[in-house]
């Protein structure tokens, strides 16, 4: 077929159209949505194509070697060239009358043979197999047998109950994405899944709120006050106050208030005492399970379980090598020598320990040396066991961490390969479809970095996986911000002592006369420094007022690129999205500067953001299937705008030399990067670090978090804003999430025989460098904090 060139005129009003074609090879397939991109040969067409097209689309079936009549359009892939995107398909030999009367005609539906298949398309024409999905009551009408009719039905309900239960859900105002989801769930039970219980789907399929099965719930005509709705808006209000509040439990009164307010959506009344009956039936069956006036959905409480469990099944074996104190020395020192380092005694003593151990957890804030100790580790554990490292695809040292760019920084440091933790699970979902299991992991060593970023649930897989001759060395900062989903495991491990661990805290990294990593642990310890304010030769501080943020910030972009630094060295962060010093509008300021816009430059517009080529752009969440994770930064490279049809327009990202292209519903995922929150920042570090902190963020000030975000900083860091901003918020302890993992650890592996161990989730409660003089009488603090070794001739200076 030759290919011409066409006016857009033409190329729009030819754009859609038919194609039969064979399908020779399936180039890719993501099982959670149904999208396949596929190779056909064409046999038949009306659209201007050449015998071989690839094909895009949701196909909840298609079979190699199998002829299909599909309906689409072309498409351009700024990368791959032309596409046939497809709307709708079925198999060619339902296309024809003829071929209508071969299906039913065939071994398939047993009791009908040609003549009674013939009877059936004259009485309800080529479309018969539509009309019968539509509507089964229409075989009454078609004097078959009982027997006949039962065959009939069911071979139609399978070969094509697929594509008749999508139609049935765009009728219902499901997306193409979500039905593919249901069906992916549900498969040809969908519909009646979706009629008998539309909350069905608050349970089982992440992303779908309580109030749109209500929505969904009304119009298939559920009563406000049906069990089936009281159980869905408990079960959404513990999942969201998990979720928003990191807790894995939390309390009746507070659970029942969440839920009335989610049932206040319509306007009859739902009495308290009719909740609370409900609440109790969810326990009888086990939905929530209460436990010490504590209620938890059940995947949290087992999960906390399950950690334990396996933590004493990895931590109690018996290793089948005696290691030699003299010889792992005789080890570390030819390392020094070898990477022309030295390790301090502290050091040492952590990877002594670290070797030894068959669990590990090694904690230390900036500076203290965790990456070079991880390094030291290796090539111990790797002389201990004879291993070569040189080859580095037969090693069995598996490195982990929950960001790719944390990995990354892990790969660069020990030149052996490191991955996300889902990628090492095989973990091709999202972050909230984790499966109930994962694939048992091969090697001798494992080591995480970053662990205090691992909620509860991933670190119950990753558990579960390891085999028990293999060691494992969680490494963290337990000072940072806990893990984006329910729970805080690396603080409650580490509260629990049950497992040998290593706090470092002697700083090695300040032999440059760095001052960011001294304010950190000021910052970390809960003390205001004296010249945080003060310029050094590594950070600033510029006052200013949140409607100043904007203007101060573009003004130290515009002179670091002055001074030769280059744009995706210089990195903002911020606490929230909204408001004049918000990151929503400090993107779009710094867009307008770094980006601006210019004639003839294509730009795509979604939401709040505009994205141009050159962008800088964040990923918020996992997505293994093309090998980028929550929080990767990337750049546009190509956009691509289909005139007239704009949610067709793609977009091209470079994420670490890897390009990935977004149509425009995959948008959502994305946000401009020049400024990100600090959460997700975690993982990363920055040459330059610009840090505002304004009196309009004051409901996340949190002392953990402003350490997260001083740790950030390679080597400048430019604080801005209110110093009363930034002493409130070191002087605001963070509220430690409702977990009870320090507890189930007790349970299991007993509890540590020193008394001073306390729960994690009790905290000080009063910053260390508030002295009042009620706290001094009662012997609290003491006057001479801070005084250590000053005379009062030091004050005469």
């Amino acid at each position: 077929m030759q290919q011409e060139t066409l006016t857009l005129f033409d190329e729009d009003k030819k754009n859609e159209g038919y194609l039969v074609a064979e399908v020779l090879n399936i180039f890719f397939e993501a099982p959670a949505s149904l999208y396949k991109v596929a190779l056909v040969g064409i046999t038949e067409t009306d659209l201007d194509l050449d015998s071989e097209v690839t094909i895009t689309g949701n196909f909840p079936e298609l079979i190699e070697g199998t002829s299909y009549y599909f309906k689409g359009k072309i498409t351009e892939h700024p990368k791959y060239g032309r596409q046939v995107q497809v709307l709708s398909y079925k198999p060619e030999i339902l296309s024809s009358k003829d071929g209508v009367i071969a299906y039913l005609a065939g071994d398939h539906f047993e009791g009908i043979g040609k003549k009674t298949a013939e009877k059936i398309v004259s009485q309800l024409g080529e479309n018969a197999v539509d009309k019968l999905l539509n509507d089964p009551k229409v075989a009454d009408e078609l004097g078959l047998s009982a027997k006949q009719k039962e065959n009939l039905l069911a071979g139609i309900t399978a070969d094509n109950g697929a594509e008749h239960t999508l139609i049935g859900l765009s009728t219902l105002g499901f997306s193409e994405k979500m039905a593919g989801k249901l069906f992916e769930k549900y498969r040809e039970k969908t519909l009646d899944v979706i009629h008998e219980n539309p909350y069905q789907l608050v349970y089982d399929i992440e992303g779908f709120g309580f109030e749109r099965a209500d929505q969904l719930a009304l119009k298939l005509g559920v009563a406000a006050t049906a069990e089936v709705r009281l159980a869905a808006a408990i079960f959404a209000s513990m999942a969201q106050l998990s979720l928003f509040l990191g807790n894995t439990y939390t309390d009746g009164a507070t659970l029942l208030k969440e839920a009335l307010r989610l049932l206040e959506s319509r306007p009859e009344p739902i009495e308290p005492e009719l909740l609370a009956d409900q609440l109790l039936k969810m326990g009888e069956k086990g939905q929530v399970i209460s436990d010490d006036g504590r209620i938890y959905l059940r995947r949290y409480y087992e999960a906390e379980y399950a950690i334990a469990e396996e933590l004493k099944r990895l931590a109690t074996k018996v290793s089948d090598q005696e290691v030699n104190d003299a010889q792992i020395d005789d080890f570390i020192q030819a390392i020094q020598k070898d990477l022309q380092i030295t390790y301090g005694p502290d050091q040492k003593a952590a990877i002594k320990a670290a070797v030894k151990a068959p669990v590990f957890l090694l904690t230390g804030g900036p500076g203290t040396g965790k990456t070079t100790i991880i390094m030291g580790i290796v090539r111990t554990f790797a002389a201990l066991h004879e291993l070569d490292l040189s080859d580095t695809s037969q090693t069995p040292i598996l490195l982990a961490a929950p960001t790719g760019r944390a990995a990354k920084k892990m790969s660069e440091a020990t030149g052996l390969p490191a991955s996300t933790i889902h990628r090492l699970l095989g973990l091709n979902g999202r972050e909230d479809e984790l499966p109930e299991e994962t694939k048992a992991l091969e090697g001798k060593l494992l080591i995480v970095d970053e662990t205090s970023m691992v909620d509860t649930v991933l670190l119950q897989l990753l558990l579960e996986s390891i085999p028990e001759q293999m060691q494992v060395i969680f490494v963290g900062d337990r000072n940072q911000l806990p893990s984006v989903g329910p729970g805080q495991v690396f603080s409650d491990l580490l509260a629990s002592e049950t497992l040998p661990q290593k706090e470092l805290a002697k700083i090695y990294r300040q032999g440059d006369g760095s001052t960011i990593i001294q304010l950190a642990h000021a910052v970390k310890d809960g003390i205001v420094p004296p010249d945080l304010m003060q310029k050094t030769n590594d950070r600033s501080f510029i006052p200013c007022h949140a409607d100043q943020v904007s203007s101060v910030i573009e003004q130290v972009v515009a002179a670091a690129l002055a001074k030769q630094n280059k744009v995706d060295d210089v990195q903002i962060l911020a606490p929230m999205y909204r408001g004049a010093a918000g990151i929503t509008s400090l993107n779009q300021t710094l867009q307008a500067l770094l980006n601006p816009k210019k004639p003839q430059q294509k730009e795509v517009k979604f939401g709040n953001n505009v994205f141009r080529i050159g962008d800088r752009v964040l990923h918020l969440v996992n997505d293994p299937e093309n090998n980028i994770f929550n929080g990767d930064i990337g750049k546009i490279v190509g956009i691509e705008l289909k005139k007239d049809r704009p949610k067709d327009d793609k977009v091209l990202i470079a994420f670490d030399g890897q390009e990935v292209e977004f149509g425009r519903k995959d948008l959502v995922n994305l946000t401009l990067a020049y400024c990100m929150s600090i959460h997700k920042s975690q993982g990363s570090e920055f040459p330059i670090v610009i840090l505002p902190m304004v009196q309009q963020y004051s409901r996340m000030f949190a002392r953990n978090l402003l350490y997260t975000a001083l740790t950030r900083a390679k080597e400048k860091l430019i604080l801005l804003g209110e110093p009363e901003s930034y002493a409130k918020c070191i002087q605001t302890l963070a509220l430690n999430r409702k977990t009870t993992l320090t507890t189930r650890l007790w349970e299991v592996l007993g509890k540590p025989k020193d008394s001073s161990v306390k729960e994690a989730t009790k905290v000080e409660s009063t910053p260390k460098f508030i002295l009042t003089p009620a706290l001094v009488k009662k012997g609290e603090i003491d006057p001479m904090i801070g005084m250590d070794n000053l005379t009062p001739a030091d004050f005469m200076r």
